[in-house]
């Protein structure tokens, strides 16, 4: 086979690659992850920031033996918590669908 051959030979993920549906997929997908990952990170960083730099803020008493920086730990585990539920119905809703079609043209293509 000579290189013009195989090059003109494109396999079934280079055109789904190239495809326009699957450009909107990561855009959609962008659009959620980039500034659920930023608004995580900052809320993260907040509280390793506010534990190195503002002890004795962290050990301001809110109620009985809990201070913020309690309240920050678990703050922590809830916002994964949040972000999970959230990645999941946003995927239901926007991404599912599309991704599905998209591999079902993959496979299709592969059987060909």
């Amino acid at each position: 086979m000579s290189v013009t051959q195989s090059a003109r030979r494109v396999s079934a993920y280079e055109v789904v690659h190239a495809s326009r549906e699957f450009r909107t997929l990561r855009r959609r997908f962008s659009e959620f992850a980039v500034p659920a990952v930023v608004a995580f990170l900052c809320w993260y960083f907040l509280y390793v920031c506010c534990a190195a730099f503002a002890p004795g803020l962290m050990e301001t008493q809110v109620s009985g033996d809990v201070n913020v920086g309690l309240c920050f730990g678990v703050g922590q585990f809830a916002s994964t918590f949040l972000v999970t539920i959230a990645h999941l119905r946003w995927g239901r809703r926007r991404f599912d669908a599309q991704s599905t079609r998209l591999r079902v043209r993959l496979e299709q293509g592969r059987r060909r």
